[in-house]
């Protein structure tokens, strides 16, 4: 399978500009990494970028197609991805209140993967947006139709991890200023809990392509 240079810039190009623009990725690991640590912010990238990784594959399988296609599984989808943000801003919130400054560090890194695995796997949003751009840069006329969405897909997805990694070492630096003040650091959390709530009702509140 081979991509024409032209298109293959474009997509580059595009998928660059996406990955480095703020969106509810790049927030939400920035509200894991304030609420946990950077462990907790680097596992929640990479869970992140595995969901991602399943709406591609998903794409390239016609999946995502069907789905989209589908009121009632878009709609189901939806929901859950938004009731399970709400349920984590909720729970981080409710943390923030008895959690001891020294142990947000150590919340629990394989946690906060599995976590970002499920955000990302439920976000329809992310299936919406890979239908939405990929099949603009396949090349028809080259074959293996389902290898070059694959292709791209991926490219799209470590982009954006490596734009939530170094939002996740930002976000760290600033944690680590006031890790000795216990207060803003509760407040800190109970604001990441916000924002996660925030992202679970845009979620919910999400159209559906026509």
């Amino acid at each position: 399978m081979t991509l024409g240079i032209s298109s293959y810039t474009l997509f580059l190009g595009a998928a660059l500009v996406i990955a480095l623009t703020p969106g509810p990725g790049l927030f939400y690991v920035a509200a894991r990494t304030l609420a946990g640590g950077r462990r907790e912010g680097l596992a929640s990238s990479v869970g992140l970028g595995l969901g991602g990784l399943v709406h591609v594959v998903s794409g390239a399988a016609g999946l995502s197609a069907l789905l989209m296609a589908s009121a009632e599984a878009f709609t189901v989808l939806k929901l859950a991805g938004a009731a399970y943000l709400v349920w984590l801003g909720i729970k981080t919130i409710r943390d923030a209140s008895v959690a001891l400054p020294q142990e947000i560090a150590v919340t629990g890194a394989a946690r906060a993967f599995r976590e970002g695995v499920l955000v990302e796997s439920l976000n329809p949003k992310t299936a919406a947006f890979f239908l939405a751009l990929i099949p603009q840069f396949v090349e028809p006329a080259h074959g293996h139709i389902a290898l070059q969405f694959a292709a791209l897909g991926l490219i799209s997805v470590l982009l954006n991890t490596l734009a939530d990694i170094a939002m996740v070492v930002m976000a760290a630096r600033a944690r680590d200023g006031v890790a000795r003040r216990p207060t803003l650091i509760r407040r800190l959390r109970e604001g990441s809990g916000l924002v996660m709530c925030g992202l679970g009702a845009s979620l919910a509140l999400a159209r559906r392509s026509s």
